[in-house]
């Protein structure tokens, strides 16, 4: 590998065109409470009812998912039709849904514009994870990311990101029923979301601040900030901010113990080395109040998976609440790594559980359907590049 790797691709921005036939409606998803109450009066609701129509607005959006306005039935009839006049309630489009053999969905979804990005829903005994998407590609060049190799479109908007969460709902049939609250049917299917998707969630802070707020609210999706996880690859100027202004759990895709070899898998390093990175999330736990910071590591054979590697990843972290996140590599077509052994990846999380971390071994999930950790790229993209102009973008 050479040293030659950019730290961030050109970005190509593609204009953001409208729909055919869209008429200059705002689109209520995606607006926090106070944009929402500024575009209510704005389209001629009395200052004071704005506060009681947000809420009402609110409920029927995010609590029982309703996509109609006449459906809005504690509102008068000719309000419903002001609202009809003025707004609409647009989401993301599924454009095709793949479900694996352990159960894992992954839909590729299509925004404003034609472009597409990827969720996947992951379900498990105890909870089902949601990882959303926050760009179209994505502006970093992680060298074992899929997602890396497909340059930046553009940031998604809040209603792209809420979007997606509430397209899940849909597929999984999750919203309550009229006279019924969100948890009188059992434990909720859609229990976590993880912004892992495609992009790194800091480089487009205020969209995805604003959709988790929306996430948040108890009168909507209602999801506690302990069930959000945001993973970022190391914007250190973002980091407290987003324990300020989001106060989610924090993970980090760290996957080396030397700025050498960081600066190779995770380009973004040679901006923010490992030590400035470190300093930041040593503050964070005590900034958003949060249990302990996620250290993601992919298991890469031959490069980072080393005994030495793991003394020196704990003694990093020292100080740190954490856990060790172990992922066995999750190939892709011409990827440039190959899956640490499984005996190498056990004597890794091994030395990293003595020295007093949790250190599980993520289980591969979706590997069938291309869904899998650092998988993740649209359909329309996948098979662009061929293997060397993958090994050639990655500086191997």
């Amino acid at each position: 590998m050479t040293a030659e790797t950019p730290i961030t691709q050109d970005v190509l921005t593609i204009p953001r065109k409208l729909p055919e036939g869209e008429s200059g409606k705002v689109n209520l998803i995606g607006l926090t409470r106070t944009a929402l109450r500024e575009a209510l009066i704005e389209a001629g609701t009395p200052e004071k009812q704005a506060k009681m129509r947000v809420n009402q607005i609110w409920q029927w959006l995010y609590h029982w998912g309703v996509r109609e306005f006449e459906a809005m039935t504690n509102l008068a009839k000719p309000y419903r039709a002001l609202l009809a006049e003025k707004f609409t309630i647009d989401l993301p489009e599924i454009v095709s849904k793949q479900v694996s053999a352990d159960g894992t969905r992954k839909y590729l979804v299509r925004i404003a514009g034609g472009h597409e990005v990827e969720v996947v829903y992951i379900p498990e005994t105890d909870r089902g994870t949601l990882c959303i998407s926050s760009q179209v590609g994505c502006t970093l060049t992680c060298s074992f990311c899929h997602t890396g190799t497909q340059k930046l479109v553009r940031n998604l908007t809040a209603g792209e990101i809420v979007g997606q969460i509430m397209l899940a709902r849909d597929d999984l049939d999750e919203w309550p029923a009229p006279g019924t609250g969100t948890g009188d049917n059992g434990p909720r299917l859609l229990s976590n979301i993880v912004l892992m998707g495609m992009g790194e969630p800091l480089y487009n802070f205020d969209n995805v601040r604003d959709a988790m707020k929306i996430a948040m609210d108890g009168e909507g999706i209602a999801l506690s900030r302990r069930r959000i996880t945001l993973s970022t690859s190391g914007v250190v100027p973002e980091i407290a901010k987003c324990a300020e202004e989001i106060g989610c759990l924090m993970a980090v895709s760290f996957h080396a113990t030397t700025d050498e070899v960081r600066n190779k898998l995770v380009p973004i390093n040679k901006r923010w080395n490992i030590e400035q990175l470190l300093n930041a999330l040593r503050e964070y736990p005590r900034l958003s109040n949060s249990e302990r910071i996620t250290f993601e590591y992919v298991m890469l054979k031959d490069v980072n998976d080393t005994d030495a590697d793991a003394r020196r990843l704990v003694k990093l972290i020292q100080g740190i609440p954490a856990k060790i996140n172990l992922i066995p590599f999750n190939e892709w077509p011409g990827a440039p790594y190959q899956r640490s052994d499984w005996e190498r990846i056990e004597r890794f999380a091994d030395i990293v559980h003595k020295a007093g971390y949790a250190s599980p071994i993520r289980t591969p999930r979706g590997e069938d359907i291309m869904a899998a950790c650092g998988q993740l790229k649209s359909a329309t993209e996948r098979a662009r590049k061929s293997r060397a102009q993958i090994a050639q973008d990655a500086g191997l």
